[in-house]
C-alpha cells in the first residue's frame, strides 16, 4: 500500500508540474518564440527554442517534485478527492474524517518544514504508517454511515422486542400442536435475528468508540511529531514509540473491520 501511495503520488504531482502556471507560460512561450522568432541571430536555429523550453520544463518538474511543500500540498489533495468526507452524508462522520485529514495534512506540514536531511527523513519514518490510518478511518466511517441509514435494520430493531414477546405468547396459548410447533421455530428465527442485531448495535457502538479513540491518537501523534521536531530527540526512543503506536491503531482498525464485516453479513 506505500509503494502504491508513492507511486500515485508521484504521477499527482508530476501531473500538479505539468498543469502548474510555470510550466503552461514556459511551453506557450517556447511555441511563441519558435513559430514568430525563429531566428534571433544568424546561427540561431528555429529548434534550439524547442530545447530550451524542454529543458525549463525539467526544471520545473524537477524542482516540483523535490519541493516537500509542493508534494505535501498535492499528496494532501490527492487524498482529499480518494477519501472525500462529502461521500459521507451523516454529519459527526463526516466531520470526523474532515478532522482526520487536517491532522495528516498538519502532521505532512511539519514534516516538510523541518530542516532537509536525516531529521526530515527520521519523521517521515516514524509517522509513515498515518495513511493507512486515515484509509481506515474512511473505511469506517463509511460503514458507520451506512448503519446510520439503515431503515431496516432500524425498523428491525424496534420491532423484534414486540415480534418476541407476541411469538412467545402465542407459543403458550397455542392449543394445536402442529402449529404451536410452527410458532417455536418461528420463535426460534426470530431470537437468532434479535441477537444479530443486537451483536450488530453493540459492535457499530463499539466501532463509533474506536473512531473517537483513532482521532485523539491523531491528535496525540501530532503533538509527539512536533516533541521530536528537535534534532536532540532524533535517535530519541519516542520516534520507536511513536511508530508503535500507530501500528497499533491500524490494526486495531483492522480487527474490528473484520469484525464489522462478520457481523453485517449476518444480520439477517
Amino acid at each position: 500500500m506505500k509503494n502504491n501511495l508513492r507511486s500515485r503520488a508521484t504521477s499527482a504531482i508530476l501531473t500538479h508540474a505539468f498543469f502548474r502556471f510555470e510550466s503552461a507560460a514556459t511551453i506557450a512561450l517556447t511555441i511563441l518564440l519558435a513559430y514568430f522568432v525563429p531566428r534571433p541571430f544568424e546561427w540561431w536555429q528555429w529548434w534550439y527554442w524547442l530545447v530550451i523550453g524542454v529543458v525549463a520544463e525539467t526544471l520545473i518538474i524537477v524542482t516540483s517534485l523535490q519541493d516537500a511543500n509542493t508534494g505535501a500540498q498535492v499528496v494532501a489533495e490527492m487524498l482529499r478527492e480518494e477519501y472525500n468526507p462529502a461521500a459521507i452524508k451523516t454529519p459527526k462522520l463526516r466531520a470526523a474524517v474532515q478532522r482526520a485529514l487536517d491532522y495528516r495534512h498538519r502532521i505532512e506540514t511539519t514534516i516538510s518544514q523541518s530542516e532537509a536531511g536525516v531529521l526530515r527523513d527520521h519523521l517521515k519514518n516514524s509517522t509513515a504508517g498515518v495513511t493507512d490510518w486515515i484509509a481506515q478511518i474512511f473505511r469506517l466511517a463509511q460503514r458507520l454511515d451506512a448503519f446510520e441509514r439503515d431503515e431496516i435494520i432500524k425498523q428491525d430493531a424496534t420491532s423484534a422486542p414486540r415480534e418476541l414477546r407476541e411469538l412467545k405468547e402465542r407459543v403458550e396459548r397455542e392449543d394445536d400442536d402442529a402449529v404451536r410447533e410452527q410458532a417455536r421455530h418461528a420463535l426460534e428465527s426470530k431470537k437468532a435475528q434479535a441477537a444479530n442485531l443486537d451483536k450488530l448495535t453493540n459492535t457499530m457502538e463499539k466501532a463509533e468508540l474506536q473512531l473517537d479513540a483513532t482521532l485523539t491518537a491523531l491528535g496525540t501523534v501530532y503533538s509527539q511529531l512536533m516533541l521530536i521536531r528537535s534534532k536532540d530527540d532524533i535517535e530519541d526512543s519516542r520516534s520507536q514509540r511513536l511508530r508503535g503506536d500507530i501500528a497499533e491503531q491500524v490494526a486495531k482498525l483492522n480487527e474490528l473491520q473484520g469484525a464489522m464485516d462478520e457481523v453485517y453479513s449476518s444480520k439477517k
